[in-house]
């Protein structure tokens, strides 16, 4: 079974999240900022990481520049999570090392479908 950590500073978001995704057959394990997340990468490098760009503490742009670093970090698939629309973000965002991005609200069809292009799901999933 594949992993995705969700990184967001919202309850709300982690919990809509982790319940499309474990539909999908993906063990979930949240974060609620930046730093937290890097924690938890010292611990298991997940599968994916679905990512918030603003966050307390530590945040999204920040999470992905020190995960790259990391041992195992360029093995997981990211995937922003973003409010913000401008090109020039997601631009940065792309070249910071997150493979795909998404914008929020999300609903079950958009994750299926960044899931299938990042490789981490099957179409016919």
């Amino acid at each position: 079974m594949k992993q995705i950590l969700v990184v967001d500073d919202s309850t709300v978001i982690r919990k809509v999240a982790r319940r499309i995704l474990e539909g999908m057959n993906f063990q979930t394990v949240e974060a609620e900022d930046g730093r937290k997340a890097l924690n938890a990468c010292t611990f298991f490098m997940p599968d994916a990481i679905l990512l918030d760009w603003n966050m307390p503490v530590m945040d999204g742009f920040e999470f992905l520049h020190e995960l790259r670093k990391m041992p195992e970090g360029l093995k997981p698939k990211v995937v922003f999570c973003t409010t913000e629309n401008d090109v020039a973000h997601i631009a940065r965002a792309i070249h910071a090392g997150a493979d795909e991005y998404i914008m929020k609200p999300f609903d079950k069809q958009i994750l299926q479908s960044k899931l299938e292009e990042i490789g981490l799901l099957d179409s016919a999933a």
